[in-house]
């Protein structure tokens, strides 16, 4: 996907030094470091703490419980 974002000059330019010393487009060294990025957030923390929940409800709460609150809007039992 084609797109534009703004940077400070200074990351510009140190960031093509950076391409051409390695032999990469502009493109390929900002969808490296983007990907590089992503990975190291991994998984968020409020599904992460969403699926733990479900994990020890498991036993207690019908499969179709989820779905019945999340369409209901109600998040409390």
């Amino acid at each position: 996907m084609k797109t534009a974002v703004s940077v400070p000059d200074e990351v510009f330019r140190e960031a093509d030094e950076v391409a051409a010393r390695l032999g990469w487009s502009r493109s390929q060294l900002y969808a490296r470091a983007v990907g590089e990025f992503l990975e190291r957030q991994g998984d968020d923390p409020v599904t992460s703490a969403l699926d733990a929940l479900a994990d020890e409800l498991s036993d207690e709460t019908p499969p179709s419980m989820g779905r019945t609150l999340i369409d209901s809007g109600s998040w409390e039992w």
